[in-house]
């Protein structure tokens, strides 16, 4: 991802809040037969305070992978969508992207069928909290049998990143009253482009370069 100093991502809890809210990443090693990429969902890893994940793969793609041998790139992605030029006011303008995104890159460690069967009951809890009647990993009709061959078909990883690349394309080099303009357009606005999460975004930005948040 090439970087832009304006857009670019260093703060650490910033930076654990877009992981922690965008957990559905993806996954690219290089390997001997070329690039190739999987689909996953990660956590931070609870028993730290930088930008450790943990995860998990199902076999074979450890092996595609080469999981624990090479370098991994982890890419999440935030809140993004379409900017119209009709919302920059009467100016020569072009459409643009905005987007929040940060990647990971280092060799992740394999571990250990106890650390494995945690994080799979952490990303059951975390995904299925919210629902009315909660079906977690260890209740019934799942016992520990069950649960067990599941483990098995499963790698699971934790990666601390050696590498970070982070940037946020919020249209911070655009005056105040067209930003406001933007995001109102994303709150409420044209057909097909509405995009709540997209406007907190760039509202936190620009509160942040303001100074305000």
């Amino acid at each position: 991802m090439r970087q832009n100093p304006s857009f670019a991502m260093t703060d650490v809890a910033e930076l654990r809040r877009v992981i922690d809210e965008n957990p559905w990443v993806t996954l690219v090693s290089h390997t001997d037969d070329g690039l190739v990429a999987s689909h996953y969902a990660v956590l931070l890893d609870d028993t730290r305070d930088d930008l450790t994940i943990v995860g998990h793969v199902g076999k074979p793609d450890d092996l595609i992978h080469g999981l624990g041998e090479r370098e991994l790139l982890v890419v999440v992605q935030g809140p993004h969508g379409y900017i119209s030029p009709g919302w920059y006011g009467d100016v020569a303008a072009v459409p643009t992207w905005n987007f929040v995104s940060v990647h990971l890159s280092g060799v992740p460690e394999l571990l250990s069928t106890e650390e494995n069967l945690a994080v799979l009951d952490r990303l059951v809890a975390r995904f299925e909290g919210s629902m009315p009647q909660p079906r977690l990993l260890w209740e019934r009709p799942n016992d520990a049998d069950f649960v067990h061959r599941l483990e098995k078909g499963t790698v699971g990883f934790r990666l601390t990143p050696t590498r970070v690349v982070a940037k946020r394309k919020l249209s911070q080099n655009k005056p105040d009253d067209v930003v406001e303009t933007i995001v109102t357009e994303l709150d409420a606005g044209a057909a097909g482009y509405t995009d709540p999460r997209l406007a907190a975004e760039m509202r936190r930005a620009h509160d942040a370069r303001k100074g305000r948040a």
